[in-house]
């Protein structure tokens, strides 16, 4: 990002923060227990161990310092402005998932409208399907947060989670990404979310996609190179079974469901007709990214591990792109819901009502103006409105003409 535009939107950021009321800025719950970290606007500077004792002085804060990025700590202490974390006192900590684009291998990020989606969808299968049913979390406890950039942010206040330490919180990760998982058990049991439910639609895709590797065709040999990949990720899994699978073992498995007696007792979650091979089908279930996109996010383990962590203010600007982080509410969360919250329509803050012509230096972007997804390529031209000059010139995906 050149000086130019730096100063562009931090003078917009400034403009905004100056206009805010106290009524525009959401404060973190029992404020006088967070620690607060500011980025500025010089290359790696930032305002640390901070904490307010009431609003207002938050506000003058925004104002007065015009900050590039704003965070709170998920962490209640004592003495949140101490230096030493040891001195701070921890009281305990807000529970956090974060589900992020720049997690995701399949996903485009230079499509960027595409890739909100996905992860709108993830966050909502995160809640839906995991942490309400299985863990039993409820509404109540429940704050659901764009986070101005490529993803969202669920946290989760309910008293009795909030002295876990981070042992506790890596469990629950595990489980979500199941390790440790028994599949007998869970094939047997009358729930239909969680992993059950993985599994179950799991099967299905691995059986197909097994179908293609028995074909042994120009697709079946990419996709014989694409499930031993998978086997050899999963194989740096500490509650693997297996530690490789070659191209022969793989066809083999792939023949061995084409029984129909064999087929149907996979499908009925029964592996161990397939032998030596029962281990691999199911690492293929586990490690198959497809399945574990479509049936739940992939989470930033660390975030929802750590009990010390800084998190992103929500009505904050996010210093990345422009955009406002932004809470909204869970019945707004599934993407193809009635009322869906839409963050490349919500999520703008208003600037100023100027243009700029702007040249796109990314080999390729999609954007959303007016409406409408367009393509752009390198060298392509654009009128910028405030919000669009913003995005593209802090996330260097464009220049001024």
């Amino acid at each position: 990002m050149v000086e130019s535009n730096w100063a562009r939107a931090a003078h917009r950021f400034g403009k905004w923060y100056s206009s805010a009321s106290i009524d525009d800025i959401w404060m973190p719950p029992r404020l006088r227990s967070r620690e607060c970290m500011f980025e500025q606007w010089t290359a790696g500077k930032y305002d640390r161990h901070i904490s307010f004792e009431t609003p207002n002085q938050v506000l003058e804060y925004f104002q007065s310092r015009m900050p590039k990025s704003c965070f709170y700590s998920t962490a209640y202490y004592g003495k949140p402005n101490e230096w030493k974390m040891i001195n701070k006192d921890w009281k305990g900590a807000d529970l956090i998932f974060d589900l992020d684009g720049d997690h995701l291998e399949q996903v485009d990020p230079f499509n960027f409208p595409e890739m909100l989606e996905i992860i709108q969808l993830q966050t909502w299968k995160l809640w839906e399907e995991f942490l309400h049913p299985e863990f039993g979390f409820t509404e109540e406890y429940l704050h659901i947060t764009f986070s101005g950039h490529r993803g969202f942010h669920l946290h989760y206040r309910d008293p009795s989670v909030l002295g876990l330490d981070s042992s506790a919180r890596r469990e629950l990760v595990s489980h979500i990404r199941g390790v440790g998982i028994e599949v007998s058990a869970l094939m047997n049991n009358d729930v239909s979310h969680g992993w059950k439910q993985r599994l179950e639609q799991g099967t299905e895709t691995i059986l197909a996609k097994l179908d293609m590797v028995h074909a042994d065709d120009r697709e079946g040999k990419e996709m014989t190179k694409e499930l031993c990949a998978i086997i050899k990720e999963r194989s740096n899994s500490p509650d693997t079974k297996v530690k490789g699978c070659s191209a022969p073992r793989m066809k083999t498995l792939a023949e061995s469901v084409q029984h129909p007696r064999r087929r149907e007792n996979v499908i009925n979650g029964n592996y161990k007709g397939l032998g030596k091979n029962d281990h691999i089908f199911f690492e293929l279930v586990k490690g198959d990214k497809s399945l574990i996109l479509g049936q739940a996010g992939e989470t930033d383990d660390a975030v929802t591990v750590d009990v010390k962590r800084q998190i992103r203010w929500p009505t904050s600007l996010n210093g990345k792109c422009g955009m406002q982080v932004t809470t909204f509410p869970l019945e707004r969360l599934h993407p193809d819901g009635s009322n869906s919250f839409d963050a490349l329509n919500e999520a703008l803050p208003h600037y100023d009502n100027n243009t700029r012509e702007l040249q796109i230096t990314v080999d390729r972007c999609v954007l959303r103006i007016n409406g409408e997804e367009i393509e752009y390529s390198q060298g392509d031209t654009l009128l910028a409105d405030a919000n669009m000059d913003t995005f593209l010139t802090l996330k260097g995906w464009a220049t001024p003409v």
